[in-house]
C-alpha cells in the first residue's frame, strides 16, 4: 500500500463535493475512527476520518459502523462544535498527508465561529485534530501528544497546533521543465559515489512521492524491461555490475511528467494490484505496471481504499480486544477434548464389568478350595465351552466370601458406570460443539458482537463478570443484527452470535420465513424475511450462511434451509442451539463480489 501526497491530493479532489454541505451527524463507531454524515448541496454520503496507526485513511464509505452507546468525549466536543455546521473548504497542505477540513458553525448563542478539523496521515503518528483558526490553539485531538511524547509537537486541549515537520524536499506538481528536473535530481545524487537507484532519487528528491510510485515511474523510464534502474551520477562510467540497468534522466522526466500531469488534470485511474508472486496488495492512483498479478479498477480513490482496507482495521481492533476470549474459549474446547479421552479410557474399562462378575461367579462356587491369606487361585472357568482355567487374584487379607463380594462390586460400579461415562461424553461433545461455534462467531465478529459473546459467557457461568468502575451501562433490549437487502430487495438477516442468533430465529422470524444454516458446521442462523423471493434471494441466504461460517474458505458449501415453524430450541440446550426437519439442502460456493453488491447494515 502506499497512502502518500499524490493519493492524499486524488482523495482531497474526490472530498470536493462536500464543499457547501452540511454535516449532519458525527459518529465515533471506534477508537481511531470517526464518521461525518454529510447532507446538502447535492450531496448525501458518510465521509470517514481514521487515526488509526495501522490503516490511518480518508474515504467517503458505504460500509456499516456499530457505535457505541456513549460517544467518546472527543466526539461530543466535535458534535459541539462541528455537527449542523457548513463545510467551507477541504484543501491539501503542500503536498503532504494532512488535509485540513474548515467549518463554519453557529455556537449556542447563534454567532457564527469557524472550526478546522486536520487530519494528518502519518502512519502511527497519524491525528484528527479540531483547532481554532482565529487563535491557533488546539481545542482537542482523537489522540494526545504529551512532552514525554514528542519535543517537537503537542497535541492537548489548549496547547498551539504545530504541523508536523517540513521535509526538505520539492513539490512534484511544481516542477515544469526537464532542465529543472534534471537539475534536481542531479543536485540530490551529485554526492553519491556510485550509481543510484532512480526510484530512490525520486523519493529524496520530491515531496507526496511514496517509494512504490517511484519505482513505477522508474519502471517506466526503462521501458518496462528493468525493474530497478539506476541514474549515473556525472563523471563517472558505469560499473560492471550496472551495466545494462542504466537510464537516462530525459527518459525519467518522461514518465515522472505523465504521472504528474495526470495528477494536476485529476485524471486518475485508482487500481489495486496483488502480487502474484509474494500475494501484496498495492494500491495508486495509477497503473502498476511494475507489479505483476491480478488487477481491480475503480472509478474513484474513495472506492479502491475502501476496496483495499475493507475491514483490515476492524479485524485488527477485534484480534486484540478478542484475543483473550479466543484463549479462553480454546482452552476450555481442550479440557473437554482431554475428558473425553479420559472417558473413553474408563468406558473401555467398564465394558469389561462381565469379567468381575464371572470372576465373583467362580470364588463363590469354588469357596471350599480357598482360605483366608491365600494370593491367588486358578479354577476351571465353566462359563467357557472349553473350561479354560482363570487365575484370579486376592486379597490376603479378606475371607473367600468377602473377595467374591469385592469382585462383584466392582462389577456394579463399571456396569453402572457405562450410562455415566456415556452421558458425560455426550455432556463434553455438546460442550465442544459450542466452543467451536463460538470460535467461528470470533472469527467473524466485530467489537459489539465480542462483548454479546463476554456476556453470554458470563451468563453460562463459564467466566467472572469484569469489575467496572463507574455506573452499570444499561444494555440495550435486543441485539443488533446485520441486514443485508437481496438483489430482489428482500431483507436477509444474519446473527453473528449466539444472541444474535436466538433473536433472528425466535424473536424476528415468522412461521412462513425461511431459516439457514450450515449443515454440521459452525455458522450463523440466517432468516429470509418473506414468504414468497426467488431463487436470487436463496442462493443470496445461503451465500451468507457459508460466508459466516467455518467453512467460509471452501466451495461446495452444504446450506440446509427450512420453515421457522420447523425450528426449535430443545429444553436446556446451549445459546444458539436448534434442531429443525422438513430442510432442503443447497450446495454453494461463496461469491465475495456477488455479497459485497448487496446492500448492508446494522438494526
Amino acid at each position: 500500500m502506499a497512502l502518500d501526497g499524490i493519493v492524499t491530493g486524488a482523495i482531497v479532489r474526490d472530498l470536493q463535493r462536500a464543499v457547501g454541505a452540511r454535516i449532519h451527524k458525527i459518529h465515533q463507531p471506534a477508537e481511531h475512527d470517526l464518521v461525518l454524515g454529510i447532507r446538502g448541496a447535492g450531496m448525501n454520503g458518510r465521509l470517514l476520518l481514521s487515526a488509526n496507526p495501522t490503516y490511518p485513511r480518508v474515504h467517503w464509505t458505504t460500509g456499516s459502523y456499530v457505535n457505541p452507546l456513549e460517544p467518546p468525549m472527543f466526539c461530543m466536543l466535535l458534535r459541539k462544535h462541528c455537527e449542523g455546521g457548513v463545510i467551507e473548504s477541504i484543501r491539501q497542505i503542500e503536498r503532504e498527508r494532512i488535509i485540513h477540513i474548515e467549518v463554519k458553525h453557529r455556537d449556542e448563542l447563534g454567532d457564527q465561529t469557524n472550526k478546522v478539523i486536520i487530519v494528518e496521515i502519518m502512519g502511527r503518528h497519524s491525528n484528527v485534530i479540531l483547532s481554532d483558526p482565529a487563535t491557533g490553539l488546539i481545542h482537542d485531538g482523537i489522540h494526545h501528544v504529551t512532552p514525554a511524547i514528542s519535543s517537537h509537537r503537542i497535541v492537548l486541549p489548549g496547547s498551539a497546533y504545530t504541523p508536523p515537520p517540513e521535509q526538505d524536499k520539492i513539490d512534484p506538481l511544481s516542477v515544469g521543465s526537464e532542465e529543472a528536473f534534471v537539475k534536481l535530481i542531479a543536485s540530490r545524487i551529485s554526492a553519491e559515489e556510485a550509481p543510484v537507484l532512480a526510484s530512490r532519487a525520486i523519493v529524496h528528491t520530491f515531496s507526496g512521492i511514496s517509494p512504490l510510485l517511484a519505482k513505477e515511474l522508474a519502471y517506466r523510464s526503462s521501458g518496462g524491461g528493468i525493474e530497478q534502474p539506476y541514474l549515473q551520477p556525472e563523471g563517472l562510467t558505469a560499473e560492471a555490475g550496472y551495466e545494462g540497468a542504466m537510464i537516462g534522466t530525459d527518459s525519467l522526466w518522461s514518465s515522472f511528467r505523465q504521472v504528474m500531469k495526470e495528477a494536476e488534470q485529476g485524471s486518475y485511474e485508482p487500481v489495486i494490484v496483488t502480487d502474484a508472486a509474494s500475494g501484496k496488495a498495492s494500491f495508486s492512483i495509477t497503473p502498476l505496471t511494475h507489479i505483476q498479478g491480478a488487477r481491480a479498477n475503480y472509478d474513484t480513490i474513495s472506492e479502491c481504499l475502501e476496496a483495499f482496507y475493507g475491514d483490515k482495521a476492524e479485524r485488527d481492533a477485534v484480534k486484540q480486544r478478542a484475543a483473550d476470549l479466543i484463549r479462553f474459549v480454546g482452552n476450555e474446547k481442550v479440557k473437554n477434548v482431554s475428558k473425553i479421552k479420559k472417558l473413553q479410557e474408563t468406558l473401555h474399562e467398564a465394558r469389561d464389568a462381565e469379567k468381575y462378575r464371572i470372576m465373583g461367579e467362580l470364588l463363590t462356587a469354588y469357596m471350599h478350595q480357598m482360605k483366608r491369606g491365600d494370593e491367588s487361585v486358578t479354577l476351571l472357568n465353566f462359563y467357557e465351552e472349553d473350561q479354560p482355567e482363570l487365575t484370579i487374584r486376592l486379597d490376603a487379607r479378606l475371607t473367600p466370601s468377602e473377595n467374591a463380594q469385592s469382585y462383584f462390586r466392582r462389577y456394579t460400579k463399571h456396569r453402572n458406570s457405562l450410562s455415566i461415562v456415556a452421558e458425560q461424553m455426550e455432556l463434553a461433545e455438546d460442550e465442544i460443539r459450542y466452543f467451536d461455534t463460538l470460535l467461528q462467531q470470533l472469527d467473524s465478529a466485530s467489537l459489539a458482537d465480542i462483548e454479546e459473546i463476554r456476556d453470554e459467557l458470563v451468563e453460562q457461568g463459564y467466566m467472572r463478570e469484569r469489575s467496572r468502575k463507574g455506573p452499570r451501562k444499561k444494555k440495550p433490549q435486543k441485539p443488533s443484527v446485520l441486514v443485508y437487502t437481496s438483489s430482489e430487495g428482500i431483507p436477509i438477516y444474519v446473527g453473528k452470535n449466539n444472541k444474535q442468533n436466538e433473536y433472528v430465529t425466535n424473536r424476528l422470524g415468522a412461521s412462513s420465513d425461511t431459516w439457514l444454516h450450515t449443515k454440521d458446521i459452525p455458522g450463523s442462523h440466517v432468516l429470509i424475511k418473506s414468504a414468497q423471493y426467488g431463487d436470487a434471494t436463496l442462493e443470496e441466504a445461503a451465500m451468507l450462511a457459508a460466508h459466516y461460517s467455518q467453512a467460509r474458505a471452501s466451495s461446495m458449501v452444504p446450506v440446509d434451509y427450512t420453515l421457522i415453524r420447523h425450528v426449535r430450541k430443545p429444553s436446556g440446550a446451549k445459546p444458539g442451539f436448534v434442531i429443525y426437519d422438513n430442510q432442503k439442502t443447497l450446495f454453494i460456493t461463496p461469491d465475495e463480489q456477488r455479497l459485497k453488491a448487496l446492500l448492508s447494515e446494522v438494526k
